[in-house]
């Protein structure tokens, strides 16, 4: 209290008039128009992003997405890498770094702090994601690894098949199912929540 009553005390001692601007005389053949300070050039500041944190854009600023040989919903086996062997679905593709999530694979721990004063803290697993040059397109049938192909069928749809084995990995049944399960998932989770 006292010391907001000495600070309104020097506050009054200080008497500024009008040609006076935060302390400093004006000049009175200046006073009608706007000085500029030539002194000091504007002090920009640009946020440096790291290199793995920077999306490679377009001129439009739009980030560059790449093509990835493989969709949501195939089956895959790690080739490189912590999980090399294992076969999993990918759940998630991002285009603009070429990473994939696989169920199940490269699952990393993260600590969640608790939300609500009552309820605990706890300790989840969480899939990250891994490059898609990780991953290789898998036959459940043949049970191997192959490479991705591209041709036209007689009914001019184009379709992906393994070129090992010559199964076809597109199909319009296959998208449908994949779609509805993700459509199971989003209501379960949505009811959960």
């Amino acid at each position: 209290m006292a010391a907001m009553a000495a600070l309104q005390s020097s506050f009054t001692n200080l008497s500024l008039s009008s040609n006076y601007f935060l302390g400093q005389r004006l000049c009175p053949s200046l006073s009608g128009q706007l000085v500029k300070s030539t002194e000091h050039p504007p002090c920009v500041i640009v946020m440096k992003l790291k290199h793995w944190e920077r999306k490679q854009c377009k001129p439009n600023s739009l980030p560059v997405l790449h093509k990835i040989h493989v969709k949501i919903g195939d089956t895959v086996k790690v080739i490189s890498g912590r999980d090399k062997g294992k076969i999993g679905e990918i759940t998630k593709i991002f285009k603009h770094n070429c990473t994939v999530v696989v169920k199940d694979i490269n699952l990393k721990t993260k600590h969640m702090k608790s939300r609500e004063e009552g309820e605990p803290g706890q300790i989840i697993k969480i899939e990250a994601p891994i490059h898609s040059s990780n991953v290789m397109l898998y036959s459940k049938e043949q049970n191997l690894v192959s490479r991705v192909g591209h041709k036209i069928l007689e009914d001019g749809t184009k379709v992906r098949y393994l070129i090992k084995t010559g199964e076809i990995v597109d199909s319009a049944d296959k998208w449908k199912e994949v779609m509805k399960n993700r459509e199971k998932t989003e209501v379960a989770a949505a009811s959960a929540a």
